[in-house]
């Protein structure tokens, strides 16, 4: 009797996953928000409706874990040499991403997912890229330095809240003043 092997990864789930979250990008692109379903993504992506709803239970969490996955950085955060400035480029380049429509629309399905998970590993990738940003800011002897916490409240909620309700209302003028004030 042989042993049972490890789970790999990459391997068959991870590519189920990447097949099923191209597949929606794509469709994203040719079908209406509120005309598609799981059945679509699942023939585009070669799978059965059945192994759409184990994975993902329905296709409002399929798009919010899609979502989750494209809100994740795909650059490191940009070194300006000073912590005010760290936070305004790292807040601009969010609220530009965010202001767009596939930025809404990602917004939108992130926040409208029942279940906490997507927004946990939002919350989760801004909070390591704060970190890293407060590290830079401490290792040039920067100080006082605010909290994670204090960042999040002072800059991600009232941005966050724009970009849900009012994102034509947003400018750099506001992440001015936001950012001054949480670092006051």
């Amino acid at each position: 009797m042989g042993e049972k092997s490890a789970v790999r990864p990459g391997g068959r789930s991870a590519r189920v996953q990447r097949a099923v979250h191209e597949a929606v990008q794509a469709l994203d692109e040719e079908v209406p928000r509120d005309k598609l379903t799981v059945p679509q993504v699942a023939e585009r992506a070669g799978v059965t409706p059945s192994t759409i709803y184990r994975r993902w239970g329905n296709l409002k969490e399929l798009l919010a874990d899609v979502a989750a996955e494209r809100l994740q950085p795909d650059a490191p955060v940009a070194d300006t040499g000073s912590l005010e400035g760290d936070l305004m480029a790292w807040a601009g380049v969010y609220m530009e991403e965010m202001r767009s429509t596939p930025g809404q629309q990602m917004l939108a399905d992130t926040l409208g997912s029942a279940s906490t998970e997507q927004r946990q590993r939002c919350l989760q990738a801004q909070q390591d890229q704060l970190r890293l940003i407060l590290s830079r800011a401490e290792a040039r002897g920067e100080t006082p330095l605010p909290t994670v916490e204090a960042l999040l409240d002072g800059i991600m909620a009232p941005l966050t809240y724009r970009l849900s309700y009012a994102p034509q209302t947003l400018s750099r003028a506001c992440l001015e003043r936001w950012v001054a004030a949480t670092l006051r």
